[in-house]
């Protein structure tokens, strides 16, 4: 079965088996959940490599360079999710929880080796989700996320441990770039600089803009551009203001900037993407 787009844009879900899969290093806003169900493959992250054994289930950050290098001559079975942090944060996690998605945040990267009672309820969690995922009806997917709830929940209690062990970033580089990110979370609608980001953590503009490079494989200024995006997608399906308010309220000085950035990033203008949503959310 082939991934199959959301209903609503902060998740993706998909169980595949293939033959001959090779996918390039990539790099995603997302936070993902693999789990390998079988096959022959190491598992690339950054300068890490897995050796995947049936029941492995990897927590990645998304904006880590990541690849999977698959055997041909072996069936490749894996279940992926991608989920929106943001999305996540503000509309499923509930107040009284702690911090979901710390195990994607602070650890980054991390392999939980799942084996006995426990691989067999994680593959049940995803079964039913994948599921529920793939019906594409709005009643469907309130139930799909308050199952990724539950999985979530499950998740963060098998990464106790590893969170209790974790003492730092493996280098300074990637502390530089989460310190980047978590600016630009709280900034990401004024107007931003480089020499805005290097003076606020003392460091160099050209070393900042270097390493968020290497790390991520992409520009400071494309992952801005992909949470203005973001945040614009939310207000568009969740609210009425005008598209040209809502250009201006994410960061965007001119409202032809914000259409065609948009469209690059969604393939839609913002009139269509809010038409779209608003179609879908009254069908039955």
């Amino acid at each position: 079965m082939s991934p199959k787009h959301h209903i609503v844009p902060p998740f993706t879900m998909g169980t595949t088996i293939s033959f001959n899969e090779q996918i390039q290093y990539h790099t995603h806003p997302h936070y993902e959940i693999y789990y390998f169900h079988g096959g022959k493959v190491n598992y690339l992250i950054n300068d890490k490599i897995y050796v995947l054994e049936p029941g492995d289930l990897l927590l990645m950050h998304g904006m880590t360079l990541h690849k999977a290098h698959v055997d041909p001559n072996v069936a490749y079975h894996r279940t992926t999710i991608h989920l929106d942090p943001f999305y996540f944060k503000q509309h499923i996690q509930p107040a009284y929880t702690d911090d979901l998605l710390a195990p994607f945040r602070k650890l980054h990267n991390v392999r939980l080796q799942l084996r006995g009672e426990v691989k067999r309820e994680a593959e049940e969690s995803l079964a039913k989700l994948n599921e529920l995922f793939a019906q594409g009806t709005p009643h469907a997917y309130q139930r799909f996320q308050a199952r990724l709830l539950d999985l979530l929940i499950f998740v963060g209690e098998l990464c106790t441990q590893p969170l209790q062990a974790m003492h730092s970033f493996p280098s300074s580089k990637e502390a530089h770039v989460q310190a980047i990110i978590s600016y630009l979370e709280n900034q990401y609608n004024d107007d931003i600089t480089l020499e805005d980001i290097g003076e606020r953590l003392h460091l160099s503009k050209f070393y900042l803009a270097k390493t968020f490079k290497q790390v991520t494989g992409m520009t400071i200024f494309q992952y801005l551009m992909h949470r203005r995006v973001y945040q614009a997608k939310l207000r568009l399906i969740e609210e009425g203001s005008s598209i040209t308010m809502i250009g201006y309220d994410v960061g965007f000085k001119h409202p032809s900037h914000f259409s065609r950035a948009f469209k690059e990033h969604t393939g839609m203008t913002p009139e269509q993407y809010r038409k779209k949503h608003q179609l879908m959310q009254t069908k039955p």
